[in-house]
């Protein structure tokens, strides 16, 4: 799930900021693995990198299972 924060700049709507709940299924033995891998991820991720310097962007690990 992601949700996003907009301001009005001018008379224009623009957005600022954007966070990711990331929900995971899995069993405990994979766990930290998820929270190694959620660590590093976004610096591969090409849409990450192009947005990060103009928009705020945070993720969320919820892991269940």
């Amino acid at each position: 799930m992601a949700t996003g924060e907009v301001e009005l700049e001018g008379k224009v709507l623009v957005l600022r900021r954007i966070h990711v709940r990331l929900e995971l299924h899995a069993g405990a033995e994979h766990h930290e693995t998820a929270r190694r891998v959620h660590g590093f991820f976004a610096d591969s991720c090409p849409l990450y990198r192009s947005l990060k310097p103009a928009i705020g962007i945070t993720t969320e690990l919820v892991l269940s299972g």
